[in-house]
């Protein structure tokens, strides 16, 4: 079996330099805000990881540029298992804190985008919390894909990494070169951010706190900084423009590209966004007048606020806490519960199962039916009036048996900590994709998980990651097939 050796060598020393260079910002507001053992953390990590990196990139030169699949899957996990471990060094490395379990549990949470904690966000130095947001903001978009968008040298094997990392059920190029492609796709992640962090100005909070909630929610994480979460600023006006760019990068950014180019009715048409939308709409209705009628809030307009805010967080796997909704009814509960398997569009910043790979299932039950009603006919699997191929349906089939698999093992696992039947689920549920507010009713804070052991602690950190990673990243390096030189 040929494994193109120096090539996944380059690209992971392209990573270390890119990691490297995205803690110069926190260096630098730890000059700003004279937080000392921060400052040389990152200094001394960035500098390393520079060098180190940038050492690599240059020197190795690779015969061939080729990737095949087992290249893209293998540089994938590497590449993230390697951010995930050097994202840790400067929780380490400043003194933060000594464990490695919960350095490394917080990186994770950093670049998978599920905002979970095992700290005290408030008693976190502003560098520390810089860095969790960048990480956030590097891994929405994913890293390999922003590594795709300014190394040429990778190639048209680009897209088989591309393919391993990028979330969803086929990979779609909104340019002839993939690398054009990723690029386009970062602009328009980079133009939301910016104009999210313009918006937020307005706002009464600090440029720092508008900083960190445009990172935090630009990529889908729902990091807070406050124990409050977004209801520390307590401003409509806040939660309306982070609520807005939440579900403008959860939709498929491919559709923008559409737009851009005046194809309109292609983004109008989609039958995932479109479907997207309806889930939003009807849950926001059903979650508000659960609220209001059953005397949780006594106004319509506070209900629906906090009903509305609370939906859009789930369904964009954002998870956006807010203040004392694991006392809201029942029914809001499970809603919200559902919207944990439901997640955003493919192609976004998104967790979960996607809404397309949802509406794909739908449409197999609806064929199911029609063919026990009508044995002989032949009845194709339509999305948007085209029939979707044989192949495609197969491993929408897979990934949502596997997700469902993996949901109900890994709850399993976490009983071993011996916490009450919901909090044991919906950890499961929120890690898996990648959401990390709980809605069960133990702890004082939503997304804080410093009460589990260290061995679950690191068991969740790699749930994060084959849930980012769309699960059959990881588990197709495990499976004997993959390591067949036969094959």
């Amino acid at each position: 079996m040929f494994v193109n050796h120096q090539i996944i060598i380059k690209v992971i020393g392209a990573i270390v330099l890119i990691l490297g260079v995205a803690m110069i910002p926190p260096a630098i507001a730890a000059h700003v805000y004279d937080e000392q053992s921060s400052l040389h953390a990152f200094m001394a990590t960035s500098l390393l990881l520079m060098l180190a990196g940038g050492f690599v990139s240059i020197k190795m030169r690779p015969h061939s540029i080729y990737l095949g699949y087992r290249e893209g899957y293998i540089i994938v996990t590497l590449c993230w298992l390697c951010a995930s471990l050097v994202g840790a060094v400067p929780y380490l490395a400043s003194g933060f804190t000594d464990s490695f379990p919960d350095a490394f549990f917080e990186s994770v949470s950093g670049f998978t985008t599920t905002g979970a904690s095992t700290f005290d966000v408030e008693a976190m130095p502003n560098s520390i919390t810089l860095w969790k947001v960048i990480s956030h903001f590097l891994g929405g978009m994913g890293i390999l894909v922003f590594a795709i968008s300014i190394l040429p040298a990778i190639g048209a094997g680009g897209q088989k990494i591309f393919k391993a990392e990028a979330p969803g059920p086929t990979v779609v190029k909104v340019a002839t070169r993939i690398s054009d492609s990723a690029k386009i796709l970062y602009l328009t992640y980079i133009i939301f951010a910016v104009a999210e962090f313009i918006l937020l100005n307005f706002s009464s909070m600090g440029v720092f706190d508008a900083l960190i909630n445009t990172l935090s929610s630009i990529s889908a994480s729902g990091h807070i900084n406050h124990y409050a979460g977004i209801e520390y600023y307590d401003s409509a006006y806040v939660e309306f423009v982070i609520g807005v760019f939440l579900i403008l990068t959860t939709i498929n950014f491919v559709l923008y590209s559409s737009l851009i180019q005046g194809h309109w009715r292609e983004f109008i048409a989609s039958a995932e966004l479109r479907a997207y939308l309806a889930i939003i709409a009807g849950a926001s209705i059903l979650v508000s007048w659960s609220l209001y009628a059953n005397g949780s809030f006594t106004s319509v307009f506070s209900a629906a606020r906090r009903g509305v805010f609370q939906v859009v967080a789930m369904a964009t796997t954002t998870g956006y806490p807010t203040n004392g909704f694991t006392e809201w009814p029942t029914l809001c509960k499970m809603v919200l519960f559902i919207l944990m398997f439901i997640g955003g569009c493919a192609s976004s910043t998104g967790g979960a199962m996607k809404v397309v790979r949802i509406l794909v299932m739908l449409k197999l039950i609806s064929r199911g039916i029609s063919k026990r009603l009508h044995p002989r006919s032949v009845v194709a699997v339509k999305l948007e009036g085209k029939a979707i191929s044989s192949d495609t349906v197969s491993s929408i089939t897979s990934f949502i048996m596997t997700y469902i698999v993996i949901f109900f093992i890994s709850s399993i696992i976490l009983s071993f900590q011996n916490l009450d039947f919901v909090t044991t689920i919906t950890t499961s549920a929120t890690f898996l994709a990648d959401i990390g507010c709980n809605i069960s009713d133990s702890g004082d804070i939503a997304n804080n998980y410093a009460l589990f052991s260290a061995p679950l602690k690191l068991y969740l950190s790699l749930l994060m990651i084959v849930g980012r990673l769309e699960l059959f990243t990881i588990i197709i390096l495990l499976s004997p097939k993959f390591w067949n030189p036969d094959r």
